[in-house]
């Protein structure tokens, strides 16, 4: 009895171990409509969503740092998203394979999960791919919006995707659509304009950065692996801010808003804008990332933006005053304004744990929650990141590509804005003549990569000197004139140097040196010192054209009689040969200011349209002059002198042999 006991029982724990062995090939081999492509997009999010737990929920709504972001983490919390903040980089000049390589690791670790929803990786991409080291470095947007050239923005939006893509990253937080009212913001140089009517244009760069949205039913949209996610941002008023004080208090009536600061968020979403970050900035005392009204009611409700709204870097923290003084309360005013995705780079096991204590105690709705998750889930599915979650080193010639290169000097040549040509009209300054004995340069913006890219340009407050790779402005100088003319540059020149020379004329480079949000907030809006001095040594002392290197306007007023020509250059970025190109003449000057420019800050803030609007050079203002150079050329092909030179000679042929042929009818 005791052994067929005992094969009896070794009979079912064989057919036991041979049905888990049925159940679990069949588990493996389930349909899952999520993982299906041909499936359509809300049946895949709804499969997804019903067999996600809630701590597979909320870790969709977590965006840490990639510094934390181990395969274990991804793991153990379900992260949804990596960022890199301003400066965070594999290393200082890695390659792109070792971007992708990195970026590969973390989504490995979030693929492993048990349901195996890929992470998105974002990074602040604002003009060009500017963390990383050779990537392309265009005008920062102020220089853009000075172009009036939406088609050139969207050319750029496609660069930057194919860089961005080079290194493995496919989301974007840019662009920037803030209209700064104030160029006392520290951050006016991300502005296109203070006009809502260019700012609203320029959003044409997300049509290069995610694609072209045929049917503009403001779903979001990203055509494919060449493109990326974008991210409107600082979703509202962060330009109107009072006393251009960064992350402070935007003071405006409903009106004022509409038509001021959101024209911009309706083109953006109906352009299938996949994302939109909330400013740190306040909107009548009520901080936006609080703001359920705009967040939800107006943004989500009213303009039927579909995408996801993420926070800023540690943007709930700053809900209350001091910093992270009552979090918990923060995380449930900032979910419950309607964020979906929250930037938590460093503590998000707290984040984590303070969001699940309020859903499970019924604080958040589970609705709430859900919502939150489609948007991410919608995002994900839209562009291709259950398909192809794994990066590749395909795209990594692009970075620094030389195609993207002469686009940015093109971008140089169209946003730089003469204010200023002779002393008397009939005597204009400009274009200079290439061909002198000797050419003073002077002024350290003349000969300083990290200057004339600006802030966020390979760490998040800028540097100096060679940061990444390009062309200095005194380089694209000295390759632009005769070579029988001598360049000599001198940072600092004195009055003894400059009169032992005899100097043809002089380049003054001058402007403002790099910073980055709160960091350039100013109240005086000075050239940086020894800018001024060297305008009195040298202008004094001969012909001379300022160019000022800035993110905005400057006080010039005081120095403007002495000086020959001005130009505004703005933060042309990595490819300076651009400001030669026009300074000499191979092409003519066309930017127009994209915003006012002032006698003194005591008008500030002045905008055009204002009833006391007085300025030194009013909104639009730009001079322009005529190539004369007839042998330029740039990416787009032949232009200008050569161009039309072949064209007239075609034309008189032609004329020449109609006369032919008319004499032999007669």
């Amino acid at each position: 009895m005791m052994k067929s006991f005992k094969h009896f029982k070794i009979h079912w724990l064989l057919i036991l171990f041979l049905l888990s062995l049925v159940f679990n090939g069949q588990a493996k081999t389930e349909y899952m409509k999520y993982k299906d492509p041909k499936q359509p997009l809300n049946t895949r999010i709804n499969d997804l969503m019903r067999r996600m737990t809630l701590a597979e929920k909320i870790g969709q709504m977590t965006q840490i740092e990639r510094l934390n972001a181990t395969a274990d983490v991804m793991q153990k919390y379900f992260i949804g998203s990596v960022l890199s903040g301003g400066g965070s980089v594999p290393s200082p000049t890695a390659s792109p394979e070792v971007w992708v390589n990195m970026i590969n690791e973390i989504q490995r670790g979030a693929l492993s999960t048990r349901l195996g929803i890929p992470m998105i990786y974002g990074i602040d991409a604002i003009h060009g791919h500017n963390n990383v080291y050779n990537a392309t470095i265009f005008p920062h947007n102020i220089g853009l919006g000075a172009t009036r050239d939406p088609e050139l923005a969207r050319q750029i939006g496609a660069a930057t995707a194919l860089e961005v893509r080079a290194t493995g990253i496919p989301y974007t937080f840019a662009p920037c659509i803030a209209v700064c009212r104030d160029p006392r913001w520290g951050r006016c140089y991300e502005s296109y304009s203070e006009d809502p009517a260019v700012v609203k244009s320029m959003t044409e760069i997300i049509s290069g950065l995610q694609g072209e949205l045929k049917n503009h039913n403001g779903v979001p949209y990203v055509s494919g692996k060449d493109k990326v996610a974008a991210c409107a941002k600082h979703y509202v008023g962060d330009g109107g801010t009072q006393e251009g004080i960064n992350e402070n208090n935007t003071i405006a009536n409903f009106h004022q808003v509409l038509s001021i600061h959101m024209p911009a968020y309706d083109v953006a979403i109906i352009k299938g804008v996949s994302t939109i970050m909330v400013s740190y900035s306040s909107l009548n005392g009520q901080k936006m990332h609080a703001n359920h009204y705009w967040i939800t009611n107006f943004l989500k409700e009213k303009l039927h933006f579909r995408g996801f709204v993420i926070s800023d870097f540690q943007g709930i923290d700053k809900i209350t005053t001091p910093v992270g003084a009552n979090y918990s309360n923060s995380v449930q005013a900032g979910i419950s304004a309607g964020i979906d995705m929250v930037m938590v780079p460093y503590a998000y096991p707290e984040f984590i744990n303070i969001l699940t204590s309020l859903v499970e105690n019924k604080v958040i709705p589970m609705s709430r929650i859900n919502d939150a998750v489609e948007r991410i889930l919608r995002v994900k599915f839209v562009m291709g990141l259950f398909e192809n979650p794994i990066a590749d080193t395909s795209f990594a010639e692009q970075l620094g590509k030389k195609e993207h290169r002469e686009l940015a000097r093109e971008a140089v040549r169209k946003s730089l804005v003469l204010l200023k040509n002779g002393k008397n009209n009939s005597k204009p300054m400009l274009p200079l003549p290439k061909k002198m004995s000797t050419i003073l340069v002077a002024g350290a913006q003349a000969d300083n990569l990290g200057y004339q890219c600006g802030g966020w340009t390979i760490t998040w407050q800028g540097g100096s000197g060679n940061t990444t790779v390009g062309t200095t402005i005194l380089e694209g100088i000295k390759a632009t004139v005769d070579p029988t003319s001598e360049v000599i540059y001198m940072e600092n020149p004195n009055a003894t140097f400059i009169k032992s020379n005899n100097f043809s004329y002089a380049i003054v480079v001058i402007g403002e040196t790099p910073y980055a949000e709160t960091m350039g907030d100013s109240h005086n809006l000075t050239i940086t010192d020894p800018g001024p001095k060297i305008i009195e040594e040298v202008c004094g002392a001969m012909k001379c054209v300022v160019v000022i290197v800035s993110g905005r306007p400057l006080v010039i007023e005081p120095y403007i009689n002495s000086i020959d020509a001005l130009v505004a250059a703005w933060l042309p970025g990595t490819e300076g040969h651009g400001i030669a190109d026009v300074l000499f003449g191979d092409y003519g000057f066309t930017g127009k200011l994209p915003r006012t420019w002032f006698k003194s800050v005591d008008q500030l803030p002045m905008n055009v349209g204002d009833e006391h609007y007085d300025p030194l050079f009013p909104f639009g203002f730009g001079l322009t002059t005529e190539a004369t150079n007839s042998t330029r050329t740039s990416a787009a092909g032949v232009r200008g002198g050569n161009y039309n030179f072949v064209t007239m000679f075609i034309s008189l042929l032609v004329a020449f042999f109609l006369c032919k042929a008319n004499d032999l009818l007669h």
